[in-house]
């Protein structure tokens, strides 16, 4: 934090700057470095967002000893609308509360996120259909979209438009790179009705070995890059500068669903993998473009 001072960040203390960097650094992703391009408040603001989605994404994996998930997630629920009420009790709250202020973040999507985590935590997702997938990806993570949009600099309805088709594109690419490891959790985010299409069994360990989950992940292929597209396009209409960690973020991500295709889903649990020097080119790119 050397070149300003910590104290005019946010108006929050340094230690909490410190507090939300630390659940940052603790969650051992490269989200910390890629806020580097941000200026001291934006990147302060994207940390305490993300810890809070690190706070909730653990009580609903079970990443953290509470007695009951879905009363915990309901607390956090009651912690929001504290919030909102300028009733603060630890760091994160404090530096929340000044994101919240600074960016003017809405209830409503804080709220989504924490409804998304309420979906995983009531029990394994297995084979939803298509409308609750569908909300299933707006809450964990065109939600978050909409909330860092607004911390990027941008609150316009484009902006909105952007959060909404890159959430949904880099969810989808998740479940369709994770369908291995989600199966072992009990896990099959796969639409129910593509499953009955192509003839895939709804349980999990049985949907890897079916001839038609490779046909099957096509047709999400093809959403997703749709939505990539969609992004793209809602992006140009944006901010610029506002708009490059969005613009990063998607160019990390599409080569993911390019060796996805490439690899097949014959035999999903063979590791994906991406050029390193590639995804680095095209964050540039993305960068000054």
């Amino acid at each position: 934090m050397s070149g300003f001072r910590q104290e005019a960040v946010l108006g929050c203390a340094p230690a909490d700057l410190e507090h939300v960097q630390a659940i940052v650094t603790r969650a051992g992703t490269s989200f910390a470095k890629g806020m580097k391009i941000l200026p001291p408040e934006r990147r302060y603001g994207m940390f305490a967002v993300y810890a809070f989605c690190r706070e909730v994404d653990d009580i609903a994996d079970g990443d953290v000893q509470v007695p009951d998930r879905i009363e915990a997630l309901k607390d956090w629920h009651k912690r929001i609308e504290r919030l909102y009420e300028g009733e603060t009790q630890d760091g994160l709250d404090r530096a929340l509360v000044a994101t919240i202020t600074r960016f003017a973040l809405r209830k409503e999507d804080f709220a989504a996120v924490i409804d998304g985590m309420a979906m995983d935590a009531a029990g394994p997702v297995v084979a939803p259909d298509e409308a609750t997938l569908d909300l299933y990806c707006d809450r964990v993570a065109s939600a978050v979209g909409r909330l860092s949009v607004r911390v990027f600099g941008d609150n316009s309805p484009e902006a909105d438009r952007v959060a909404h088709h890159l959430g949904r594109a880099l969810q989808l690419t998740n479940i369709l790179r994770d369908v291995q490891e989600d199966a072992d959790r009990g896990r099959l985010y796969l639409p129910r009705e593509l499953l009955v299409r192509y003839d895939v069994p709804l349980d999990p360990q049985e949907a890897l070995y079916a001839l038609g989950l490779d046909p099957l992940a096509r047709v999400l292929v093809a959403r997703a890059a749709d939505h990539f597209r969609d992004a793209r396009l809602a992006m140009k209409r944006c901010d610029s500068v506002a708009m490059r960690p969005a613009r990063i973020m998607a160019a990390s991500y599409r080569p993911i669903l390019t060796a996805l295709l490439r690899r097949g889903w014959r035999h999903p649990d063979v590791p994906v993998k991406v050029s390193k020097p590639g995804r680095i080119l095209r964050s540039l790119l993305a960068y000054y473009r």
